[in-house]
């Protein structure tokens, strides 16, 4: 095995108990802390799901206990947003920002939420009482939106009638950047502790965008803008140009941590609210939600097969050109070789959330804080089973310099790519 460096998390995580309406726990890690190969960027990506990105957050309690600290987060939608909690606090209060953030956007927008012994009996209910509940607090947020998140614009936008860029959609986001702004402190986003990367859309140019805290600013807006999501959330103005969700293009950051240049021995965590696999629906309301699992996936293990191949060919070619004998370097067709191998190594560890029987096609706008709970606490299950694995953390030793891994990928497959 690989000689690692220890990467130590900060001791005293903060967090609630496991009483009725309590949230999400921060507990020791059932192991020793867990050390690391000698990778150059340690990358958290997350992509873009709603209200299923407290999944995320339990996957990065779960690396915070094992002591894996990332050295590159990057967002899309409601990754960004985790994304900007993150990177907006220190180690020790990251877990806690975390749950404050998702315990206040899951509350109703006006009115008081039920009480906690309330929700946490109809949730825990029979399956039927369950799906009934929750497809009430998706239409609640419909009607009234989520607390610190969105809330409706009065009077509704008419179809005709014309308006500045930023108000035509049917919620106002204005809460959302109050909320950005008491949790995360910009000046620690924006320090260059951690490379932070969030994409999004221009909407004049149709061109993806990332802003990057290495060339970029970041601002409040540049987070929201990843996560406006038309027609619901209008386009985020930012230097005269005007954004929409990354999503609408591609919902995983993938690509664009693996494809950086220079190129850097890497462990990758992607961490996918959409599964593309899943069961082919009989009904109108499973095929909706069908299609938002197809669409917003992204493809990702096509994205990862891709970036497998295309790093074996730049590896393979680094090999030969290793045994080409010197005085034949200066060869234009050697120089060029040089120039498009690499023998840097990727180790991309999948986790994409499975969707539990109770959820139907508002999944990602069904804030109850049952539900967030329950997310959340998949997360991190799911990366605490990862982490167990033996030599799961290990650089790569293939031909390729390139492996992937997946907790819930079948046995045929053994969790490599």
């Amino acid at each position: 095995m690989a000689q690692r460096n220890l990467k130590r998390a900060r001791v005293g995580a903060p967090g609630g108990g496991e009483g009725e309406g309590a949230g999400p726990a921060p507990a020791a890690y059932p192991g020793q802390q867990l050390q690391l190969p000698n990778y150059e960027t340690v990358a958290l990506m997350l992509q873009g799901g709603g209200a299923l990105g407290a999944y995320q957050a339990g996957v990065f309690q779960g690396l915070y206990e094992a002591g894996i600290e990332p050295n590159w987060l990057a967002g899309i939608s409601i990754g960004a947003l985790n994304t900007a909690i993150i990177a907006g606090n220190p180690p020790e209060k990251r877990v806690e920002r975390l749950l404050q953030f998702w315990e206040t956007i899951c509350q109703p927008a006006f009115g008081p939420p039920l009480p906690a012994f309330v929700e946490h009996a109809l949730f825990n209910s029979s399956e039927a009482v369950r799906k009934a509940f929750t497809a009430t607090q998706a239409m609640g947020a419909i009607v009234e939106g989520q607390k610190g998140f969105f809330v409706p614009r009065f009077p509704p936008p008419l179809p005709a009638v014309s308006g500045p860029p930023q108000l035509a959609s049917y919620y106002d986001t204005t809460p959302l950047k109050a909320t950005l702004e008491a949790l995360c402190d910009f000046d620690r986003i924006n320090s260059g502790d951690m490379r932070v990367s969030v994409g999004a859309v221009n909407c004049g140019t149709g061109n993806f965008a990332y802003f990057d805290n290495t060339h970029t600013k970041l601002r409040p807006e540049h987070f929201m803008a990843s996560g406006a999501l038309p027609p619901g959330f209008a386009a985020v103005e930012i230097d005269g140009q005007y954004y929409w969700d990354g999503g609408l293009m591609s919902n995983t950051p993938l690509y664009e941590v693996i494809q950086t240049t220079p190129r850097r021995d890497t462990l990758a965590f992607q961490v996918d609210l959409w599964s593309a696999i899943g069961p082919v629906p009989d009904n109108i309301t499973d095929v909706q939600g069908r299609v938002k699992d197809i669409q917003y996936s992204s493809r990702t293990r096509l994205v990862t097969d891709m970036l497998q191949r295309s790093q074996r060919f730049r590896h393979v070619l680094r090999e030969v050109l290793d045994r080409v004998p010197s005085d034949q370097r200066d060869d234009p067709w050697c120089k060029l070789a040089d120039e498009l191998s690499c023998s840097k190594r990727y180790n991309v560890i999948h986790l994409i959330y499975r969707q539990k029987e109770y959820e139907g096609h508002f999944k990602d706008f069904q804030f109850g804080l049952s539900t967030m709970r329950e997310h959340w606490k998949s997360g991190l299950e799911d990366i605490r089973q990862s982490l167990a694995q033996p030599d799961w953390l290990d650089m790569p030793d293939n031909d390729a310099g390139f492996v992937t891994h997946d907790i819930h990928r079948d046995a045929r497959g053994n969790g490599r790519g």
